[in-house]
């Protein structure tokens, strides 16, 4: 799959937008069994047949031959060229300028959501919690009962810090972190000012299972020096008496995003909730209210502040408008993808010029109804992105137990990233990476054109949404894979709900520039003429940055959280 989907369609996206609409049979993609025409012919061509040679048939090549022709014809592709023109350094500019915008807008997005979702209900009490602790002597031992269990029910009257976490959530570990960091100092201020301090992880990715939890991996996790313990869906008792899930009281609009840690009071009200591990304030205010809560003698302001600061809960009605949002979210990073977006307007615009010879296609039989207008084009290629998406939903269910039990979350998500990097670097110097290449052959396939015996429109629209969102995987698979990894970790409705925000907001993307195409196609064709190299040229480099950030994210946390704090 090449980045601009007219190759991945077997369009260019450059040429198809600099021969204006003007027919080109020249401009061949793919051996030249498929070309462009008028802007972008998407029809295949039977390759002409070759003589044979007189002598034997060649040896069949050995596997090890194939890949090294494979990896030649890879490297033929590079242009290192790239690198002496000013264009690729003005492009880096913008690509940093654009990335660092954005890793800090994402940043602040996620440090805002618990405003955004908060609950409008009246600060209470946290319900009791009782869960499975590791039951380690010395660690859990003094706190759990004689068969291993919390309650945290009976530490009320103690400042408790509860860490909802997991042992694959790579982010929980930069929480689990700072509170090691920091708990001897907070349990020193609290003897000093004689309270009591209680430390609890709440271990919310349920199929991680005791054994599980109670393992360290090397540098990626090691089991937390504070009590420690599995939770469960029914482990937080209300005060009717019915049970529920404390991820679903906690978390940012129930959605099970974790981490999630609270500051709880001696009467057991929530005063801090942090929800992400690299916080923009530097854990200021989180840090602040430890002081403030600990304090021996605090100021009668000090005092009011604690009581105003408290924070409401609830089981929510709708536990997962955030997953549906983020994948709304997401969808415009999917949408206006580099590797796909230049060659879309320059498409649909050949498919409405066709309606001129709507009348001829009908009398010689080969068009049965009247050419699709813009709104059912974008209708038509929505459905297929969706169909695309549905089946990476799909996927993502099967796979998302599996993945969540064996351990190799962190390491998938940290493979992805490095992968982002050389993506991005192929793009940059021109060598294509066919990442999604059978869907190619699955498009080119079924797809026919104005000079097949039948000419199908609407099916070649259906099909085209699908290659173009295959196509935005070269751009996108580091924020769309992840995306549906953390999905697949909170289950099926989590995945199904956080897939069709996806697919929801790129049906609404699709519509929307299609019947901006129609209104006024040669004024956007004329701006992607000029703008298309430099598209390309940003996306690459970003896509750089992205997967450097990402790999130092997963692997050195305390960097990340230091520039963005």
């Amino acid at each position: 799959m090449v980045c601009g989907l007219g190759r991945s369609m077997g369009l260019d996206g450059e040429d198809a937008i600099n021969n204006d609409l003007s027919t080109n049979l020249n401009d061949s993609v793919v051996g030249g069994n498929l070309h462009t025409g008028p802007v972008i012919h998407n029809h295949y061509h039977a390759p002409q047949q070759q003589d044979l040679p007189s002598q034997s048939s060649p040896q069949p090549k050995l596997p090890g031959n194939r890949v090294f022709s494979a990896f030649k014809g890879l490297w033929g592709q590079a242009d290192f060229g790239v690198f002496k023109q000013a264009e690729t350094w003005k492009a880096f500019g913008i690509a940093a300028l654009m990335f660092v915008t954005i890793s800090f807008a994402a940043l602040s997005m996620f440090d805002s959501m618990d405003d955004i979702f908060a609950s409008d209900a009246e600060p209470a009490p946290i319900p009791n919690i009782v869960f499975e602790s590791l039951n380690r002597s010395g660690i859990e031992q003094p706190w759990a009962n004689s068969t291993g269990w919390i309650s945290l029910g009976d530490y009320r009257g103690s400042i408790i810090i509860l860490d909802l976490m997991a042992r694959d959530c790579g982010n929980c570990h930069v929480v689990q972190e700072h509170i090691e960091e920091n708990m001897d100092d907070w349990q020193a201020m609290a003897n000093a000012s004689d309270k009591s301090l209680k430390i609890f992880a709440y271990g919310a990715w349920y199929s991680e299972d005791i054994s599980y939890l109670n393992k360290s991996s090397g540098g990626a996790y090691h089991v937390p020096h504070y009590a420690t313990g599995i939770g469960s869906t029914s482990a937080a008792i209300l005060e009717d008496g019915t049970v529920t899930d404390p991820v679903r009281l906690f978390t940012t609009g129930g959605t099970g995003q974790i981490p999630v840690v609270l500051i709880l009071d001696e009467e057991g009200y929530i005063i801090e909730k942090q929800s992400t591990g690299t916080p923009t304030d530097g854990w200021s205010n989180f840090d602040g209210k430890m002081e403030d809560v600990l304090s021996a003698n605090p100021s009668e302001k000090t005092a009011s502040d604690l009581i105003s600061s408290r924070l409401a809960w609830e089981e929510p009605s709708t536990s997962y408008v955030a997953v549906f949002i983020l994948g709304m979210v997401l969808s415009i990073l999917v949408y206006f993808s580099p590797c796909a977006f230049p060659v879309l307007p320059g498409f649909i615009s050949y498919y409405l010029s066709l309606g001129a010879r709507e009348d001829e296609l009908i009398e010689s039989g080969k068009l049965k109804t009247k050419m699709p207008n813009s709104l059912v084009i974008g209708l038509l290629s929505g459905v297929g992105m969706w169909t695309f998406f549905a089946v990476i939903g799909i996927i993502a269910i099967a796979m998302g137990e599996a993945f969540s039990k064996s351990g190799a979350v962190h390491y998938i998500a940290i493979f992805i990233a490095l992968l982002l990097v050389v993506l991005g670097s192929m793009m940059l110097i021109g060598i294509t990476s066919h990442l999604m290449g059978f869907v190619d052959k699955f498009v080119r396939k079924y797809s026919t054109t104005e000079e097949d015996d039948t000419f199908t429109p609407r099916r070649n629209m259906y099909l085209y949404g699908i290659g173009y969102a295959a196509a935005s995987i070269d751009c996108t698979a580091a924020a769309v894979l992840p995306f549906v990894l953390y999905l697949s970790t909170l289950g099926p409705t989590a995945t199904g709900i956080g897939v069709s925000g996806l697919m929801v907001g790129l049906l609404i993307l699709m519509v929307l520039v299609t019947t901006m195409v129609g209104l006024g196609r040669q004024v956007m064709i004329n701006f992607l003429k000029r703008a298309t190299g430099m598209i390309k040229l940003v996306g690459s480099w970003m896509m750089i940055m992205a997967g450097i950030s990402l790999t130092l994210y997963l692997t050195r946390p305390d960097l990340v959280g230091q520039v963005f704090g």
